[in-house]
């Protein structure tokens, strides 16, 4: 029998949720290979295999119409340094074993989201979601003064992807579109860096054969979970989409534990209780306020 758009729109979004949840498995394969040079052949092989998708699904038209507007371009070019800065500190996350405050970070993100929407947009939310946005504070503040650091991963990850979010609400591109934008603008840089790296002999590309490959790989690694997450956002509601969205970081958390076999502190796990109740809290409200005026 025949999938309805709503079960394949749920088998879309699942499946990108899961490849995103499983990233720390593939970019620990990196070993070795420092992080911001794996963002440069992320941003490299992304742009080249998105120009593949872009035009086996004839999407060219918003693209050059984007590049027809270079004044447009600035919201675009924000998004591609904030995405590149968003990979570079994961892939540290991942590399340096620290994939906890990493999934910290992306269970905080739509707290965040919902803080620069009332603080840059002006927008209105519920009393429960300021609740939950005050107790994710508390939170983040509970873990600086009780553990003496800056959960710095968490934050950079939960800001930059929340900011990013924020600029793409101003930029008239799909998902598959704006990444394919946000990484040719990046594609000069990258190639001088590559350039740079392989004049000086530090280069790992080219080296073993089994790095080269997972370099290479990178790009299909970014566009796929991209595509099935566009295939989910076209037959769901947003509702179900933010839901399924915890799945990416939950599935973190696991591998952190059980794979990587991180510490989970007394400490960060109260860190961890409390953002899930604020993330609870946050859900709750979105949920039963479908159709309820919101308050200031």
């Amino acid at each position: 029998m025949a999938l309805s758009e709503t079960s394949k729109g749920v088998a879309y979004g699942l499946s990108a949720y899961v490849m995103w949840g499983c990233f720390p498995l593939y970019f620990a394969l990196f070993d070795g290979v420092p992080a911001w040079e794996v963002v440069i052949h992320r941003v490299l092989w992304s742009c080249v295999f998105l120009a593949v998708i872009v035009t086996f699904l004839k999407r060219w038209s918003p693209v050059k119409s984007a590049l027809a507007r270079p004044s447009k371009l600035g919201y675009v070019l924000g998004c591609a340094v904030l995405i590149a800065i968003n990979w570079g500190v994961y892939i540290y996350a991942v590399e340096s074993r620290q994939v906890l405050q990493a999934s910290l970070g992306y269970f905080l993100t739509p707290l965040v989201n919902v803080g620069l929407g009332m603080l840059v947009l002006k927008e209105s939310i519920s009393r429960l979601q300021i609740v939950a946005v005050v107790l994710a504070t508390i939170a983040i503040l509970y873990q600086l003064f009780l553990l003496g650091v800056v959960p710095w991963i968490t934050l950079v990850l939960a800001f930059s992807f929340g900011t990013y979010g924020l600029l793409r609400k101003q930029v008239a591109l799909d998902g598959l579109s704006g990444l394919f934008v946000e990484t040719l603008l990046l594609l000069p840089v990258g190639i001088l860096a590559l350039a740079t790296l392989s004049y000086a002999g530090v280069s790992h590309f080219g080296g073993s054969t089994a790095t080269t490959l997972l370099l290479l790989s990178s790009g299909i690694v970014t566009a796929v979970p991209l595509l099935a997450f566009a295939g989910a956002a076209r037959r769901l509601r947003l509702s179900t989409v933010g839901f399924l969205m915890y799945i990416n970081p939950t599935i973190q958390f696991l591998i952190a534990l059980l794979v990587f076999s991180e510490p989970l502190s007394p400490e960060k796990l109260t860190s961890f209780v409390m953002i899930w109740v604020a993330l609870a809290m946050y859900s709750w409200s979105a949920w039963v306020g479908r159709s309820r005026p919101k308050v200031q």
